[in-house]
């Protein structure tokens, strides 16, 4: 089993950044492909962007691409987002997902998810 718990959402104004973590517990998560997703009221969970197990590839969603990054320190169980140049459409409930080794985009996809942590980005 792993445990993941993401902090660091909050409040920011458009053209800002927040950089939110993905702390996990549990196990070792250097055998898993990590992902972001949001999701907003009367919205399906939406794929933001992955990393691979050694941290070696990214991808991004095309509304995020170049705005957004993604990393990890397996050595600290740790996964990362960056959120640079918000925008208020960026505003949503994200969510860390672990999945073994193959990534993969599509919530069902994922075996294990953190309870989220709330971003609003005002215009």
């Amino acid at each position: 089993q792993v445990q993941l718990v993401e902090s660091g959402g909050g409040l920011a104004q458009a053209g800002g950044s927040l950089g939110l973590s993905c702390a996990a517990s549990g196990r070792a998560i250097s055998a898993y492909s990590m992902g972001w997703f949001r999701q907003s009221p009367g919205k399906e969970r939406a794929f933001v962007g992955d990393i691979s197990w050694n941290g070696g590839n990214t991808y991004y969603a095309d509304s995020v691409k170049g705005r957004f990054t993604i990393s990890r320190d397996n050595a600290k169980n740790m996964v990362y987002l960056q959120m640079n140049s918000l925008k208020p459409e960026d505003t949503a409930l994200y969510y860390c997902a672990a999945k073994l080794w193959a990534r993969a985009t599509r919530p069902p996809q994922y075996d294990y998810w953190g309870q989220g942590t709330q971003v609003t980005v005002s215009s």
